[in-house]
């Protein structure tokens, strides 16, 4: 396998044509464009569908139609524009159909800014739309990983009949790195989705593939088996990094994306000054892996664990309810598209270890109050 040096966006959608994509609908927003350019010239390149329709709502409704039919679906878009797919994705998953969105994160709420940030974690994690549903979500770090995770994203989505989000800030899009792209890769069959795809009723009685159930009991049932299904990814699906993770670390950072760079940078640079700190490093936001960082927390002595991102803590909540109160949780970010370096990565870190905890400060407190008792008392037998 070659090295390309590709831009993040192109790179992508080079991943999801060989990962078997046939039909890519998309409507153009910053940062995240060039997928569609790129994909404008390579769709038809390999006999697939490229079209743009007239609204990211419009796309939302395309992905469901084509998804049924049981071909591997695609679209990318940014922050507002899956605000704007949000009931199409409800009803995608809610009809258990699979397929693949790409969000190249801007800054928010609203139509914010067309510059870095982390600020649509509520929005994948926990549910756009309405209902009881969830979304397998994959955050890459590198363009690398962007390229093996949209691989990776159109089995998963078929194995669990899934909607699958990938979710990068604008750097992955617009940044330049050297990928490689695996010579064997599953492009799917249609011929394996012929249990419930709607492809022709001819031979076989016609199927209606819905989310609509105006029978309560029924829509229960089909709530329980999409929930059995979240269960099952949460059992076989977690992904996660470590990174300098050892007995000796004073603190563990837990980031993700392109921010967990950021802070691996920091760690390296904090080692040469005798300081010695680990990243946790979710790659599944869902599943979260729960389990996996709460055996860290547990098993290290850290005094600290610091949340980074690139919002106003929206992980952070997910940590916080990990942790249960074992270790402290502080959080450092920035958001509207301001991306922290590493230096005010490294003083955060530095401030928070040089900083005392209350009980250290209270034991302080204790010995003082202890050593004016024995000068009082050392006093009193002089004086008799």
């Amino acid at each position: 396998m070659a090295k390309i040096l590709m831009k993040g966006n192109e790179a992508i959608g080079e991943a999801a044509i060989r990962a078997g994509a046939t039909n890519y609908f998309c409507y153009p927003i910053t940062p995240q464009t060039e997928v569609a350019e790129y994909l404008a010239r390579r769709m038809p390149e390999v006999g697939g569908v490229f079209l743009q329709a007239e609204s990211e709502v419009a796309v939302g409704n395309m992905l469901f139609g084509a998804a049924a039919t049981g071909r591997r679906v695609f679209t990318t878009s940014s922050s507002p524009g899956i605000s704007l797919m949000q009931e199409a994705i409800s009803y995608i998953a809610g009809a258990q159909l699979p397929c693949v969105l790409l969000n190249i994160m801007r800054g928010g709420p609203g139509l914010g800014g067309i510059l870095p940030a982390q600020s649509d974690y509520f929005q994948a994690t926990k549910g756009g739309g309405h209902g009881d549903y969830r979304l397998m979500v994959l955050a890459p770090s590198s363009i690398q990983e962007a390229v093996d995770l949209t691989m990776d994203a159109f089995p998963l989505a078929e194995k669990y009949r899934n909607p699958v989000m990938i979710i990068g800030d604008g750097m992955i899009g617009q940044m330049m790195e050297p990928v490689e792209f695996p010579d064997e890769v599953d492009k799917g069959d249609p011929a394996t989705n012929e249990g419930w795809a709607a492809t022709g009723a001819r031979d076989r009685k016609p199927r209606v593939i819905k989310s609509l159930y105006l029978d309560p009991y029924k829509l229960e049932e089909n709530s329980y088996v999409l929930h059995e299904k979240y269960e099952q990814m949460k059992q076989h699906e977690v992904r996660y990094e470590r990174y300098k993770i050892s007995a000796k670390n004073d603190l563990l950072i837990v980031s993700y994306g392109t921010m967990a760079r950021i802070c691996q940078t920091a760690i390296d640079e904090l080692e040469q000054e005798g300081v010695s700190v680990g990243l946790f490093r979710p790659i599944t936001l869902f599943p979260y892996p729960e389990k996996e960082l709460r055996k860290e927390i547990e098993a290290r002595n850290v005094k600290n664990v610091l949340v980074v991102e690139m919002s106003c803590g929206q992980m952070l909540e997910d940590v916080e309810r990990v942790v249960q109160g074992v270790k402290p949780v502080t959080f450092f970010g920035r958001t509207g598209g301001i991306v922290p370096s590493p230096e005010e990565a490294k003083e955060q870190i530095k401030n928070m270890i040089k900083k005392p905890t209350r009980a250290k400060k209270a034991s302080k407190a204790t010995a003082k109050k202890q050593a004016a008792k024995k000068k009082s008392s050392k006093r009193q037998r002089k004086d008799a």
